[in-house]
């Protein structure tokens, strides 16, 4: 652990610049270094040190083209249902104003979209533009998770189908141009610090 120090000390020394992957490496190292330590302290002493290492989940530096010809944007948004009732209404009022909407089921018309969150999810996300849903989610009964949104340079676009089996399967962290998260643990640390939560900045890009 302490040659893993003085080689993360050395590599800040000499970083390049903000997300030198040599200070990235160390970091890492100096981490797992850090975690056998205190594992082999405990088993030998039952002791533990006074550190804690948080995770990392910085990009590694961009790798990508310089003008990149096509990019992918790749968004996860996650949601609870905290007022189911509130979402089989909307799901059900869609579905009377549209008597042949694909409910997923065999049921004539759509009365079932007002019986059935897995139904009513179905018709709503079926309506709606995602971004649309996040901006009025309160009016479906949602309630917004974590969300993050990545920019990934491409050299070119793939073939038209190619991905739709497993969309985030072949995002490479290395061509990620931004990265933008959002999380309520941003919240908790600003109140933790006393920040004016009107203050805090949510997004936090990764280039």
């Amino acid at each position: 652990m302490k040659a893993a120090l003085d080689r993360h000390l050395d590599a800040v020394e000499r970083r390049s610049g903000e997300g030198d992957p040599a200070v990235y490496a160390a970091f890492n190292e100096l981490a797992a270094a850090a975690e056998v330590y205190d594992e082999l302290l405990y088993d030998a002493y039952d002791e533990v040190t006074p550190f804690e290492i948080p995770g990392d989940d910085r990009l590694p530096a961009y790798a990508g083209p310089d003008e990149p010809s096509a990019l992918s944007v790749l968004i996860r948004r996650d949601y609870v249902v905290a007022e189911p009732q509130r979402l089989l209404s909307q799901a059900q009022r869609i579905a009377d104003l549209d008597p042949d909407i694909d409910t997923g089921n065999d049921k004539e018309g759509g009365a079932a979209a007002g019986e059935s969150v897995h139904t009513a999810l179905g018709v709503v996300f079926g309506e709606f533009e995602p971004d649309e849903i996040a901006s009025r989610h309160k009016e479906f009964g949602l309630e917004e998770g974590d969300s993050t949104l990545w920019v990934v340079a491409a050299e070119e676009p793939p073939e038209p189908g190619e991905w739709l089996s497993a969309p985030f399967d072949q995002a490479d962290p290395h061509m990620v141009v931004c990265r933008f998260d959002m999380s309520s643990v941003f919240d908790e640390e600003a109140e933790d610090e006393g920040e004016d939560e009107d203050d805090l900045e949510v997004l936090e890009p990764g280039s």
